[in-house]
Parts: structure tokens; sequence; C-alpha cells
């Protein structure tokens, strides 16, 4: 326990008639003059601030600021956990307001809470499980808090491009200081107790059995005079304690360093940090209205509302897994055929998650070099405190590396990741299949191959499927789940199953050249390649599509890739779709290709890679990549290119191969779409993507763009679905249908933030 609650014996409940019974909350008094007020969310496995919640809590707080005989009030949980936040999928109705009339939604909401903290008598809140955004903004409300040793909290606000609206901005600041409100708003991460304690936001840690005792036993102390309550209330309603130049270095040095980092398409942290300083010299009640105009701003940007419909869609596309793994059994025991890189990296995945696994390859150094990444990751978290040695080495006897199929007996899947070859896939598969059970599942991880011709030579397609792993795997979050023309419903659910065991973002889509993700990221690499042809910079388009949002331009993607393997992955798109991914004549790939410029992995090829002082190669221009692309300049057209132009070349053959996937079947809906392109190539969150970048732009508008490029060939060419959209003004995310298709989420982690609702966008063109 942190902190001593002093000696006040506990006082037990007596039969005292409830004060209010409603839906969500519950309200009752103790012995000696306490009141307990729990939320407990009734149909709902967590509590979440939707408008039954607050209106609930309006009347319950009215009542008890009505009783003269209420000396001390504790707020608790009736749930596994406290308040999770705000219910963005009703909030988003809110979002949609007038800027003032969503002012005034805020300040009602800020008179409330503001209504507890100005109680004639003391609070205290017990805080279990998570307590996050308004969860924890309502607990800095109360004169005092104890916290779970096994609870976190955090203010992830500024995730969703707002930042918190509750008064978090106003009362943190006060409590801990400017700087750790500043880091906590502006980072948007959880903090487990240990981190709050130390910072000042609870003032006690305790087992989780005795968190209500131990916050009872405080809020008497206070209420006899042990603990002074008043004074900790008056320092978080008065202005904030900085002289003008302290106010000033602390604001602003943090406002430039948040701002550096953020990036320009992120812009709610600095300005939470922002209505921190314009309220830091103002008493309470005016620093909330200063949050709440702040709060409205950010509500409204284009930013918010892409980042919120990425939220909803990371929960729509993780209940979908969820609900499809139910047909399958629990995998407890994996393998991996291939230990380099990739299958070193699935192993650390699936042991660091608990899930055993056996690595096996024909080779004793590709072995050691599997279990070599797997330690250096793990390493990587033991240099941050983040896993302890001991932890380290638990997870590393969940790896069995073997030369033999002797412990494949009880695996219940196999992943194959050996090397992108059709031929020696299909033989290791034939021979695999012969040393497993009859009902284990085999998957290959592969980027380009079809599934179902790899099924070809199997004895029992139905147990076979696509299990395509995105690199690096511990840190890419999106599993391609690939369904061939005989992959059957148990194989792919179990499959599904062990990607979310590994922590992953599981999609299931139909078999086709490069599935999804890479189907639609070749078309992208076209529109680069035609640009270079016609005389534009690699390093101009980089830095165009860069400030478009991507992570990286497309020449760094493509020596990130490996420009070997995107060579021959480009062979298969321009086999599989001859009419608009063939191209003709060398391309910039090629002319990589020919000169063994195969990218980061032998230091060289669009940019040079030379290690910096810690050993990390480093992207250097090099004037070599630069005159090997002269050659392929068909007509010097660069000067006349505009950055839109770049732009719209190289989004229009993305977004108009998006539309054939879903044309196709090849996935059900746009919002998995936008999922997997977010997940799986790093397309800009803030734009919510593809699909919602499309909707923003206009189906009309992106078709007559594309009008103009018509010269340029069938990548440029609208599907008949974008024409029927267009026809209609309608868009790939019909308005009216932001239903719950997969109901509330099923734990309180999957409902963080408190975002329950699964996202918009289900509801295709019909085809």
């Amino acid at each position: 326990m942190k902190d001593s609650l002093g000696g006040c014996s506990f006082r037990y409940e007596t039969e005292v008639p409830v004060r209010f019974e409603g839906q969500s909350i519950q309200c009752s008094t103790l012995d000696g003059g306490m009141a307990e007020l729990r939320f407990d969310l009734q149909g709902d496995s967590v509590n979440k601030f939707n408008k039954l919640t607050l209106e609930e809590l309006g009347q319950a707080v009215a009542l008890l600021g009505a009783d003269a005989g209420v000396r001390g009030l504790l707020i608790t949980s009736g749930k596994d956990g406290f308040i999770v936040g705000a219910d963005i999928t009703e909030f988003t109705e809110y979002f949609g307001y007038p800027e003032g009339q969503l002012v005034e939604w805020i300040l009602d909401v800020h008179r409330m809470f503001s209504a507890i903290e100005d109680f004639d008598f003391p609070t205290v809140t017990a805080i279990n499980g998570f307590a996050l955004g308004g969860g924890l903004e309502l607990a800095l409300t109360t004169d005092y808090r104890v916290m779970s040793s096994t609870a976190k909290i955090g203010l992830p606000e500024t995730k969703l491009g707002i930042f918190p609206g509750f008064g978090g901005t106003v009362r943190l600041s006060r409590l801990v200081g400017a700087d750790n409100a500043i880091e906590w708003i502006a980072g948007g991460s959880q903090y487990d107790a240990e981190a709050a304690f130390k910072t000042g936001v609870v003032d006690a840690v305790l087992a989780p059995d005795k968190l209500r005792e131990g916050a009872l036993d405080l809020l008497e102390q206070a209420v006899a005079g042990r603990r002074d309550w008043k004074a900790r209330r008056a320092e978080k309603t008065s202005p904030l304690k900085l002289n003008p130049v302290e106010s000033m270095m602390a604001f602003e040095t943090a406002k430039g360093f948040v701002a550096g980092k953020a990036g320009p398409n992120y812009p709610s942290p600095v300005a939470a940090i922002k209505a921190m300083q314009q309220g830091a010299a103002m008493g309470r009640d005016d620093a909330l209205k200063i949050e709440a105009k702040g709060f409205a701003r950010m509500a409204k940007t284009p930013t918010a509302a892409n980042l919120v419909t990425i939220f909803l869609g990371d929960q729509y596309v993780k209940k979908v897994a969820r609900t499809t793994a139910k047909a399958a059994p629990e995998v407890k025991s994996a393998a991996v055929l291939g230990a380099g890189i990739m299958g070193g990296g699935i192993a650390y995945q699936s042991a660091s998650q608990g899930v055993p696994i056996v690595m096996k390859d024909i080779a004793e150094e590709a072995l050691d070099l599997g279990l070599s990444e797997a330690r250096k990751l793990l390493g990587k978290l033991v240099s941050r405190d983040r896993m302890t040695s001991d932890e380290m080495a638990e997870v590393l006897t969940r790896i069995r590396p073997t030369l033999s199929y002797g412990d494949f007996d009880d695996v219940d899947i196999v992943v194959e990741a050996v090397v992108e070859n059709e031929k020696v896939k299909k033989s290791v598969l034939a021979e695999v299949e012969d040393r497993v059970e009859d009902d284990a599942v085999l998957a290959s991880n592969t980027s380009t191959i079809s599934i179902t011709r790899l099924s070809e030579g199997l004895k029992r397609p139905e147990n076979f499927c696509g299990m395509h792993f995105f690199n690096p795997v511990y840190k890419m979050p999106l599993v391609e789940v690939i369904r061939g023309e005989k992959s059957g419903d148990r194989a792919v659910a179990t499959t599904v199953g062990y990607a979310l065991a590994m922590g992953k973002t599981p999609i299931v889509v139909n078999d086709c050249p490069g599935f999804l993700v890479n189907r639609v990221l070749f078309p992208y690499f076209a529109g680069f390649l035609g640009l270079v042809n016609d005389g534009v910079d690699f390093l101009r388009i980089d830095a165009v599509m860069e400030k478009f949002g991507w992570p990286m331009g497309p020449a760094y993607l493509l020596d990130v890739v490996g420009i070997d393997t995107a060579h021959h992955a480009h062979a298969v798109m321009a086999e599989g779709y001859p009419d608009r991914m063939a191209t003709p004549g060398r391309t910039a790939i090629d002319a990589m290709f020919e000169a063994e410029r195969f990218g980061q992995k032998n230091g060289k090829g669009f940019y040079a890679y030379l290690p910096d002082r810690k050993g990390v190669p480093k992207k250097t221009v090099d004037e070599e990549a630069q005159a090997l692309l002269e050659p392929l300049v068909q007509a010097d057209h660069g000067a006349s290119i505009s950055d839109q132009d770049i732009i719209d070349r190289m989004m229009l053959p993305l977004l108009i191969e998006c539309s054939r996937c879903l044309e196709d079947g090849i996935v059900d809906t746009p919002v998995e779409v936008d999922m997997a392109l977010v997940y799986g190539l790093g397309f800009p969150p803030f734009r919510g993507g593809p699909f919602r970048y499309a909707d923003a732009v206009g189906i009309r508008a992106l078709n007559e763009t594309a009008a103009r490029y018509g010269s340029l060939g069938k990548l440029y060419e609208p599907t008949a679905q974008m024409v029927r959209l267009a026809e209609r003004d309608g868009q790939f995310h019909e308005a009216g249908h932001d239903a719950d298709p997969a109901g509330p989420a099923d734990t309180e982690e999957q409902a963080m933030v408190a975002a329950t609702g699964d996202p918009a966008g289900t509801v295709k063109e019909t085809r």
C-alpha cells in the first residue's frame, strides 16, 4: 500500500433506504452520514458517459447537494472497472452541433462536475480497473482518489483528435503542475498505479480487495478533520501557481516540442496546451470556459472526425474477428516453418502473447537467426523496463527451435513462412501436412501467391488458408487472413483466433493476386513509376506524399519493402492484372533491381543507407541512384506537373483499385478497407482511410479528376461503382448507416476510451 490512510475504523453499511436507483447510477447512504454514489450501467460490460449516465448523474448530484445530512461522499464502480470515458458512438452526434451549441453542452457537463467539487462535504473516488478520459476527469472532481494497484488511468482524447473536455486540462494542471499535465494530456497514454501515485494524480494505492475499505477510511479521516480537504479543493479551483515568466517558459517550450512531435496534421495536443496556458491565471470556472471553447474547436475539425472513425473502425474489425473466431477452438500450441527474420518475428509475437510455438528450419544457422531476432526484441523491452529478465527468459522458453518435425504432433496451427516461391511453398506444405494431426490448420504467410493454387497439392485443402503478416511483425498490427476457394470456415476461424491471440488485428479477405493490401499498393506504385518516367524527381514525389500524410514516400517505402521483393511482386501483379498493372518498358524498380540496389537490406536503393553514430542505417540522398533513373525519362514534364498532380496521380489508382476490391467481393465493407490500409500501409490516420478520404473529396470530383488522366490507361478509369455513386452524389460510407452490427465490446479493455459501438460505413454500393 502507498500512503498511510490512518487509524479510522471502517464503518460497515446499515439497512438504510436507497436514495437513488437508476439504470446507470445508484446512490445509497452509509453509516455515519456517508453516501456512496456507484456507477453501474445496466446491460453493459463497462461504465461510460452516455446520455443516460449524464442525466442520472445530474439527478443524483442534485439530491446529494440538497441533503443536509450528508457528511461525506464515496464514488465507486459496481463493475470490474471504473469508467472508460465518453460513449463516442453517442457523442459524435454532439460533435455535429454548431460550435456554440457544442460549447453550451460542454458547459452543462462542467456545471454538473463542478457541483461535485463544490459539495459542502469531502469526497473520495475509489478507482478500480480503467479510468479513462471522462472517467478520470470525474475522479479529478473529488478531493481525493484511491487507486487499485491493478488499475490504469489516462486521458487519451488527443488520440481521437480532441482533448479532455470535462475539466481535465484545468483540474489536472492544478493538481500535478503544468509539466506533468502536459505530458499526460498531450501524450494520451495510460498510466499504472505507481506512476499515478508518483505524479500525484492519486493519493493512495491499495490492493484490489482493500480498495473500498481504504477509500472509506480516507473519507472518514477527512470528515473527522484529519485531512485538510478544503485546502486540496482550493488548490484545484484556484489559478495555477506560476508567475508570468514561469508560465511562458513552461507552456511555450512545451508547445514547440509537442508541435514538432505531433506534426501539423494533429493539432489537438498543442490546442490542449494553449487551453491550459490561457486559463492558467484564471479561477476554475473561467478556465473551464476556455477549455470548452477549445474542445469544441477541435471536435469540429476533420482530423477529429476521421480519428474517431478510425477508432470505431478498429472496434468494428476486432468485433467481427472475435465473432469469427468463436467458431473454432482456441489455439494452444503453434508452429512456424522458416526461422529467418519473418519466422523469428512470428515466433516472438506468439510466445510473447502466451502461445507456445515450435520454430522449425532446415539449417541451424537459420534457427540461431530466428532466436536472435526474438532475443533482440525482448531485450529492448527489458532495457525499457517494460519486462524483467525473468519474464524474458519465460517467453523464450515458449519458443522451441527444431530441425525436425518431432514436436509437431500436438500443434493446432502451422504457419509456413519460407521463401516467397510457389514451388518451394507447395513442397513444404505437402510435407508438413503428413506430420500433423488431421485437424491441424495450415496457413501460408505469403504476400502475393494464390492461396487456391498453393492448396492444389494438399490432401486436406479445407484446413488451409493464408495468413499474411506485415514486416516488422512485432510492430505492424494487421494480419490478412486469406480464404482460398477450398478454405473451410474452421480453418479461417482458427487462423483469425490465432491472430487475435497474438495481439494482431485480422481482416479476412478472399483470394486474388496481391489479396487486398498489395493489390491496392501496386497501382499506387504504378502512379509513382509513371511520374518518374515523366521526369518528376523521386525526391520531390516523396516529399509531396509525406506532406500529404504518408509516413514515408513511395521511393523510401520501396526501399523498406525491398526492391527485389517489389520487383517479384510487381511481376505477379502484372500477370494477374495485365490490363492495368503491366508496365511497358523499364521502370524505376527495374533499374534499381538490375543495379542490385535492393533497398535497406543491402544499404542502397533509391537512397543510400549509412549507419549513424548508433549504428542505425540512416537514409541519405545518393546521386548514383538519380543517375540510374535519367535514361527512363520519356518526356521531361516534371516542371509542368504540380504537387496536386503528383497527389492525384498517386492516389487515384489506389482509390480506384480499392473500389474494385469491393466490387469483386475481395473484402466485405469499406471500413475493412480503410482499416487494412491504415494498419497495413500506414495510410494517414487523420484522413480516416482511403474511402473516408474519397468521400471527403467527393466521388464526382474524383471521377472528373480521373478523366483528365484518361490517357494514362485503365489505372485511372473509375469503376462502375464509382460512376453510380457519382450519379447520385453518394459515398462509400453512406450517411445514416452508422450501425452497431456487432454489438457492444465484450470487455472493458475492448471498450477503451469508452467507445463501445462499432463504426459506420458497412453499407456498400449495390454491386
